[in-house]
């Protein structure tokens, strides 16, 4: 799942994979992280396709499907109980990349990718009224 990706990120395959693993773990688990856009840009369809299978398929499969990918099982029980929930009315897009400038050691450009919350929608039509 994580392998196809085009982008090498400047890593041997093994290692990519694990900090790929980590990122998309570490999102799952405080909902917010601050990387670089490059990064970024390689979880975010990964977390989508996670949340989409974990809503759609038997839980059986979900459950396997998710443990290859994600590193802790805090992290694939809060997808199941809590973020399943959160998205049950979205089809894509559960997550958003802001930028926020470039880092002063080497200038690589830094994002913040974060879950979408499922409330947002509420608070902009009551600003509408």
């Amino acid at each position: 799942m994580i392998t196809s990706f085009s982008s090498k990120l400047g890593r041997k395959p093994a290692k990519r994979l694990s900090m790929l693993r980590n990122l998309v773990t570490s999102l799952i688990l405080y909902e917010s992280i601050r990387t670089t856009k490059n990064r970024a840009k390689a979880i975010q369809p990964v977390l989508d396709r996670m949340i989409t299978k974990a809503k759609t398929r038997p839980l059986h499969i979900s459950v396997r499907f998710l443990n290859r990918v994600v590193t802790d099982s805090n992290a694939s029980r809060k997808i199941f109980d809590v973020l399943v929930e959160r998205f049950k009315d979205r089809t894509s897009g559960y997550s958003s990349i802001k930028p926020l400038g470039r880092r002063k050691g080497d200038g690589a450009e830094l994002v913040q990718i974060s879950l979408v919350s499922a409330d947002k929608k509420t608070k902009t039509d009551s600003k509408k009224k």
